[in-house]
């Protein structure tokens, strides 16, 4: 018996074969939006309560950065070698068997995209409101609500709109960026000394359970490093093309990430940080005076707009490439004339908007890490599993992990270590991963049962 999912992972469909790709220019925009959102301006404060070296600070940032690196290092061949949409689960689908893969994508509907882009959305709004209320006070539900419709309905609609609001989006979130980096180093008027090499001290807290535990939230300001490989199928050159992406955006992130934070701590003194949430705010404030920190309010707004934007683009390709697998979410993988999963965009979308009415987003979001963490380790360990399968010879076209075995055992090492600070300091947090991850697997159950594509559809599709 043929497993139909295989022959779907490497035999395009020509029913949805379309001339419409993104450019790799758009898959940069995707990575680099999905990757900086919130947590760059909003997790520094917490990380001081336990470090006060700047040089340990920044060298959690750059840490991270080398460990999405190193992931997107190792995702790129297997992209290069496996190049169908729906990360993850394509790759654990291929690499191990298509119950795993399965619950990767379940996690990625459950938990991975609507929860996070509803985070967005409403942190988006709070934003939005505190920069304009003095003006006009807004409805913070609906605002997040209006966001997400109209980004939902212009992914739906073809490549070159979904394409150009991406990418100008991720162009204006970049130039404000490094614009606010400029103008805090020009402006301010008692920097804060901060040491790019280790004073004393410095070696312990880097093996400290403190830097272990702050990296858990540095991993996640770095997650979405790996958000081309979910429109791989429709990226041009897919197997030339998102090696580059993925390391191209990746390496953006980086010197973003440590331009930023070297920023935050040359403004303003770790003490006002401690334990502080609006980051971005406070420095503003701090810099510019009142009306610079209701600006810095509208600014990262309009940031948050390619972050909801670039996750309402790459979500919904998981959904789409498991309707080609199972005819029980089969409508998820119908296209539109320019080749989009409407549906699936749809979907996501939706489920999105019930995040942000119900609010039970904040409770999956705590323990989103540790599931997220699992599903990109066994994917990146995945490449010895695929060398060992295919070899390493060199296909046309294809890419391979550059310094390998480096990078794939240097991110596994990272990603285990914090993990494993993860299960012993919150307990209740991994046991509630483990459930869903359970409750994924029976579903995969039912689901193989009642609606995986038989062999008498999968010969009448061939």
């Amino acid at each position: 018996m043929t497993d139909t999912r295989t022959h779907a992972a490497n035999t395009p469909d020509p029913r949805t074969q379309t001339t419409s790709r993104y450019t790799p220019a758009t898959a940069i925009a995707v990575v680099v939006a999905n990757m900086i959102g919130t947590g760059v301006f909003t997790s520094l404060g917490y990380q001081i309560i336990d470090i006060k070296s700047t040089f340990v600070l920044l060298m959690l940032w750059l840490v991270g950065g080398v460990a999405a690196l190193c992931g997107a290092l190792t995702y790129a061949e297997l992209a290069s070698r496996l190049p169908r949409s729906g990360g993850e689960y394509n790759f654990l689908s291929q690499l191990y068997h298509p119950s795993i893969g399965f619950v990767s994508g379940w996690v990625s509907l459950t938990v991975g995209f609507a929860a996070p882009t509803a985070l967005a959305a409403m942190t988006f709004a709070a934003y939005l409101d505190s920069s304009v209320r003095h003006l006009v006070p807004i409805d913070r539900m609906a605002a997040a609500l209006v966001l997400v419709a109209v980004v939902t309905f212009v992914h739906g609609r073809n490549h070159k709109a979904s394409g150009g609001l991406q990418n100008w989006f991720t162009v204006l979130k970049v130039v404000l960026i490094v614009g606010f980096v400029g103008l805090v180093g020009i402006a301010v008027d008692a920097p804060q000394p901060i040491n790019l090499l280790p004073t004393d001290g410095d070696g312990t807290l880097l093996m400290s359970s403190a830097f272990a535990v702050s990296l858990i939230y540095v991993n996640y300001a770095y997650t979405g490093w790996n958000s081309a490989t979910y429109i791989t199928g429709e990226i041009e050159n897919p197997a030339r093309s998102v090696p580059l992406v993925l390391i191209g955006g990746t390496a953006i992130v980086i010197l973003l990430y440590l331009a930023l934070n070297a920023a935050f701590l040359y403004a303003v003194p770790m003490a006002e940080l401690e334990g502080r949430l609006e980051i971005g705010v406070i420095v503003a404030q701090a810099t510019f005076g009142s009306t610079g920190a209701l600006v810095m309010g509208g600014v990262l707004s309009l940031l948050l707009i390619s972050t909801v934007s670039a996750m309402l683009m790459a979500g919904p390709r998981v959904l789409q490439v498991m309707g080609e697998d199972f005819r029980l979410f089969r409508l998820l993988a119908v296209r539109n004339s320019s080749g989009v999963p409407r549906a699936a965009v749809y979907t996501q979308g939706g489920l999105t908007i019930l995040f942000i009415v119900t609010s039970t987003f904040e409770s999956v979001l705590v323990f989103s890490g540790f599931i997220l963490g699992l599903s990109s380790l066994a994917t990146v360990l995945g490449v010895f599993v695929l060398r060992f399968k295919k070899g390493a010879d060199r296909q046309a076209g294809s890419y391979r992990t550059w310094l390998f075995p480096l990078p794939p055992l240097i991110y596994s090492a990272i990603m285990i270590w914090t993990l494993t600070f993860i299960a012993f300091n919150r307990p209740q947090e991994a046991a509630v991963a483990a459930v869903i991850i359970a409750l994924g697997f029976i579903c995969y159950i039912v689901t193989e049962k009642y609606s995986s594509v038989g062999p008498e559809t999968a010969a009448k599709q061939q």
